[in-house]
């Protein structure tokens, strides 16, 4: 059995001031995207879902439909407003889509196997797929499912807040809680996450969730009942949003399932500001030079 990948590019780009999860990165052209999916090929996953807006669908098909034929089937999920929203509580008025849960969600009916989900703008490394890919592939637990861990000093973006699932792991290397911290962001030399009540400390070594989740099938009822009620009570709420560490945080909470967590030594690096862009671009180059990806991927 061969894993799924669910790829999470749906989202708008309000701070880089673009489609990022488009955009060219590599030596020669290549999406951030790219990586990650000769990664998960590598790994043995045998499908991927991309998870994207409607009015996005053209362009991904010709961007990767031809590139993948042969290597891995493709599929698309799309993250309608109104997916997974109760009838009852009528017109859906938000044009922000309801966040990296409810995407989750949309791809319900495009996976029957463990799966894993990431962001479309990151690079993980292929430690990173083989670790859940394997996990994936030989875990028979329905209720066991996965993330891979990163120190958050090596997440931050020089150009401003960057979002992340702030972990604690308890002693089996379990997860016992995931909070999202939306402005994490070095501070005097130190790192912070920013409340309504002022800053907090954050250890350098503290690992944080970078979307890279691996879950059995057997998430869906749950995620569905979780959506159904976070809409009903944020149906006004324009700007809320539906994260995946807070249905693992229900899911562990709740006794419904349990999360194991492993520690990346891999690099990661991402895009959240357009200042990131030439950063990203040269350690890109730098892993070609390396002889970590040939110089053509496809």
């Amino acid at each position: 059995m061969q894993p799924t990948l669910l790829i999470l590019a749906a989202g708008m780009g309000s701070r880089y001031g673009g489609v990022k999860q488009l955009d060219q990165f590599g030596p020669n052209g290549e999406t951030i995207m790219d990586y990650s999916l000769f990664d998960a090929i590598r790994a043995g996953f045998g499908k991927v879902v991309f998870i994207i807006r409607e009015e996005l669908r053209a362009d991904f098909e010709e961007i990767f439909n031809e590139k993948l034929a042969g290597k891995i089937e493709v599929d698309y999920a799309i993250q309608s407003l109104d997916a997974y929203v109760p009838a009852e509580l009528g017109e859906v008025r938000r044009t922000k889509p309801w966040g990296t849960g409810h995407a989750m969600l949309c791809a319900k009916n495009h996976t029957t196997t463990p799966f894993a989900i990431i962001n479309a703008d990151d690079f993980y490394g292929l430690e990173a797929f083989q670790l859940i890919g394997e996990f994936l592939k030989t875990d028979t637990d329905d209720q066991l499912h996965a993330m891979v861990g990163y120190e958050v000093k090596n997440t931050l973006s020089k150009y401003g807040s960057v979002s992340r699932g702030v972990c604690e792991v308890n002693d089996n290397g379990n997860l016992a809680s995931v909070i999202e911290r939306t402005k994490i962001y070095e501070k005097e030399g130190r790192i912070v996450y920013e409340e309504t009540d002022g800053d907090t400390l954050l250890s350098p070594d503290t690992p944080v969730s970078m979307n890279f989740w691996g879950f059995k099938p057997s998430v869906f009822p749950s995620l569905e009942r979780q959506f159904e009620t976070y809409a009903i009570a944020n149906i006004d709420s324009l700007k809320a949003e539906f994260y995946i560490p807070t249905v693992m945080t229900t899911l562990i909470q709740t006794d419904l399932g349990h999360c194991k967590v492993f520690r990346s030594q891999g690099e990661w690096f991402g895009v959240t500001y357009p200042d990131d862009k030439p950063i990203v671009q040269e350690a890109l180059k730098r892993l070609h030079d390396e002889g970590k990806y040939p110089d053509q991927l496809w």
